[in-house]
């Protein structure tokens, strides 16, 4: 009984209570002690198993007891202040949870389904029908027209839907949309007359291509989190090119050989209507300009390939003919009685 008072004497507990040795090992022989009144601990059984699900953390003693830390075949006892609970849990101890409290922490794949059913429920009536009446409006306006259009609250609307993750279905969207549009004018254009075909094309040409300088910038937030980023395209080059398939490609070869008869024939049609016609097809598809050179290259330069010094005389052949036959429609050289006589004469 002295023996067993003298050892633990020499034992010293710090405001943590770990134990801590004066002597010689005689804190060693008191712990080992100790931990053999502790019950055993189930061991992990392979495969699973309900044992497994007691890995982890085990605490022992009452609430004013202090509980001491080893390993002994992967369990742990904690050397802390038992009236203290921890704040750490193991991915095991997560692991171990019974369904009912990780029902408390994670939604079920029919909770996901009815949240995203209700999501997109709430865009079909909601959002899509005011993004929709707003991009009517922008593609029927006329350039002198005065649309009253709330861009701020289109804006909140295109943001939304892409916070709810909506990008793909809003694209998709927008570009039925339009392609709808384009396919009512190119009906338009077909029963137009051939005298009037050049300079309703071009009407067409202008009024989308001002519509888009509206609703490119609209759709900004769309285009920058999921058309640039997602689909490595740019916006106004993918509306632009809904043009030139629905519209463009169905016409052009009614529309080519009037612009030629056109150009041949001078202010048969306005020259602004001609450049502007030219120049909308040669940015839609610039290998198109290799159905007429002749007449692309008298509006967009470079068109033509770089002049070669062999064919300098091929060169003024070709512009005395085209003098000549100003000459014969009615364009004639001006007065040549000012003009500086020339040293040989």
């Amino acid at each position: 009984m002295e023996d067993m008072e003298d050892d633990s004497l020499d034992v010293k507990d710090d405001h943590n209570h770990n134990y801590c040795a004066s002597g010689s090992g005689k804190a060693r022989t008191y712990l080992s002690s100790r931990l053999s009144e502790v019950p055993p601990v189930l061991q992990p059984v392979p495969g699973g198993g309900e044992a497994g699900s007691h890995r982890g953390k085990q605490w022992s003693g009452s609430s004013s007891s202090t509980t001491s830390t080893t390993t002994t075949g992967g369990s742990k006892f904690m050397d802390s202040d038992s009236g203290s609970e921890s704040s750490e849990v193991s991915e095991t101890d997560c692991a171990a949870l019974p369904p009912a409290v990780e029902g408390k922490f994670s939604l079920d794949s029919t909770s996901k389904f009815l949240l995203n059913a209700m999501a997109v429920e709430d865009y079909r009536k909601n959002h899509w029908p005011n993004l929709e009446k707003a991009i009517d409006r922008l593609l029927i306006q006329n350039p002198t027209d005065h649309i009253s259009v709330s861009y701020a609250q289109i804006y909140s609307y295109i943001y939304k839907c892409v916070c709810q993750q909506h990008s793909e279905l809003l694209y998709n969207d927008l570009t039925s949309k339009i392609t709808s549009h384009l396919q009512q004018v190119s009906t338009r254009l077909q029963a137009s007359a051939p005298e009037d075909f050049i300079e309703t094309f071009n009407v067409a040409l202008t009024q989308y291509t001002a519509s888009l300088q509206c609703i490119v910038p609209v759709f900004m937030y769309l285009s920058k989190f999921y058309i640039e980023s997602k689909l490595n395209r740019d916006l106004r080059d993918d509306l632009m090119k809904l043009f030139a398939d629905h519209v463009a490609e169905k016409h052009v070869n009614t529309l080519m050989p009037l612009l030629i008869g056109a150009y041949s024939m001078p202010f048969k049609v306005q020259p602004s209507t001609m450049a502007s016609v030219v120049n909308g097809l040669y940015s839609l598809r610039p290998d198109w300009a290799q159905l007429a050179p002749a007449l692309f290259s008298g509006f967009i330069p470079q068109i033509n390939p770089p002049a070669v010094e062999s064919l300098l005389s091929d060169y003024a052949a070709r512009d005395q003919k085209l003098q000549m036959e100003l000459s014969m429609n009615g364009f004639p050289r001006g007065d040549q009685s000012r003009k500086r006589a020339s040293e040989d004469s």
